[in-house]
């Protein structure tokens, strides 16, 4: 167990490891014969960045890895720091290597919020080997680091820590505070399932909720403090889900929820609308999506699909929540088990990327309105064939795109829901017009 420096630090920084036995979870990189395992047991340096979302050990990490190497550990925050703290950071690294002959970790917390060239900074620095650099983000390093960083890093991919590892964290830290503070802590399973719930992956979070909730017990004549299910509840009264709305689990909850519903998966569907509505999404935002289901997924297969979104998004404006989300979540059921067809969708993208690669041909004389007697003399609107007056109000034959774009096809209707007539419908004026094509 390790010596606490002060029982006034966090409780998260007073239990943070300081080897790997004290590590709970991260097997998938921690397990021995792991890369990142490995790299640490050994003390081979090589720069890094851990990718993960709050409270899954990216600080304590970089600790580690600094520790067993026997570097020296510069911390900064791309929160709080510019480029001059950068500087400073770099020259106290090289100081180290030129008087000491020691290697230095400069650990990044947030590096995202960094832009690109305070992310050029550290380039020369990482390739003449003054510092090894290890970053800390919570957001997809793909979009939001540098190619050029990109490529001098390994990405280490954490993830939220599972119940197990949590309940071990919260058991530990109740024996730590017992011996330190002389008070014997006692929290019963049920409430440290709560607890654990509530921290939804987040060590640092369920650490900082057990802290509170010992300071709040009443302590018993023996000094010992129980933590009752009254007390833990008045704490976890909120959910806290992950869910960040500009962040990567934003953008893969939409993902998840989109792809339930072109899945025809009704309770996958609901589940992660669900999700994102108690994480504090805008519930516009998930109507304005629910619309584009509808024509993207959905299209000419159900159109009924398309006025049930828009009408569950008018519903909500005028109920607002949490009444008008079930309309939403009305909408999100029918969806999903709806006919799928991506025809409409598919046919508007080939539409415009034929429009855009064309340029502005001409209207053919015989569709332009011709509203004067010049017009008339031009021939605009001579041979117009007006399709009521012909035989099933079908004007077979007749071509109604530019000359040199005759025939093209975009829509191709698919063997499902209502576009299964409507492609049996096109099937049958396209038989027409090639008869009447053949006899003209």
């Amino acid at each position: 167990m390790t010596a606490l420096a002060s029982l006034n630090q966090p409780l998260a920084d007073r239990l943070r490891p300081t080897s790997l036995d004290e590590v709970f979870g991260q097997e998938h990189l921690l397990g021995p014969g792991k890369p990142l395992y490995e790299a640490v047991v050994q003390g081979r340096l090589h720069s890094m960045v851990f990718w993960g979302p709050p409270g899954s050990g990216k600080t304590t990490l970089a600790g580690l890895v600094a520790k067993q190497a026997d570097a020296d550990f510069l911390a900064i925050s791309a929160v709080l720091s510019g480029v001059r703290e950068i500087r400073a950071a770099v020259e106290q690294a090289r100081k180290n290597r030129d008087l000491d002959g020691r290697a230095t970790i400069l650990f990044v917390d947030e590096v995202h919020r960094f832009n690109k060239s305070q992310q050029d900074a550290f380039l020369p620095h990482i390739e003449s080997g003054v510092i090894t650099f290890v970053g800390a983000t919570t957001e997809n390093p793909s979009f939001e680091l540098n190619n050029a960083l990109l490529s001098r890093v390994r990405v280490y991919v954490l993830k939220p820590l599972e119940e197990a590892a949590l309940k071990a964290i919260l058991q530990r830290a109740a024996r730590v505070l017992s011996e330190t503070e002389g008070q014997r802590v006692e929290v019963a399973d049920e409430q440290l399932e709560t607890l654990i719930r509530f921290a939804d992956g987040d060590a640092r979070r369920a650490l900082n909720l057990l802290e509170i909730a010992v300071e709040l017990a009443e302590a018993r004549p023996d000094g010992s403090r129980r933590l009752d299910a009254d007390l833990i509840d008045s704490l976890t009264t909120e959910g806290a889900r992950r869910f960040d709305k500009g962040g990567d689990a934003f953008y893969d909850q939409i993902s998840a929820l989109h792809k339930s519903v072109r899945g025809s998966d009704p309770d996958a569907a609901l589940y992660w609308f669900c999700r994102m509505l108690d994480g504090g999404c805008d519930p516009r935002y998930l109507a304005r999506r629910l619309v584009r289901m509808a024509s993207e997924d959905i299209g000419n297969a159900d159109p009924r699909a398309l006025h049930l979104a828009v009408d569950a998004a008018s519903a909500w404006e005028r109920l607002g929540s949490p009444e008008g989300d079930l309309a939403l979540a009305q909408a999100v059921i029918y969806l999903a088990c709806a006919p799928k067809s991506n025809a409409a969708y598919m046919a508007f993208k080939q539409a415009m990327k034929l429009v855009r690669e064309t340029g502005s041909e001409e209207v053919p004389p015989h569709l332009r309105n011709a509203p004067t007697k010049l017009m008339k003399s031009m021939g605009y609107g001579k041979r117009y064939r007006y399709a009521h007056d012909e035989p099933n109000g079908y004007a077979a034959g007749e071509n109604y795109l530019p000359e040199s774009l005759a025939g093209q096809r975009f829509y191709h209707p698919v063997d499902r829901g209502l576009e299964i007539r409507i492609r049996e419908k096109l099937a049958t004026l396209r038989e027409l017009d090639r008869k009447a094509r053949k006899e003209d």
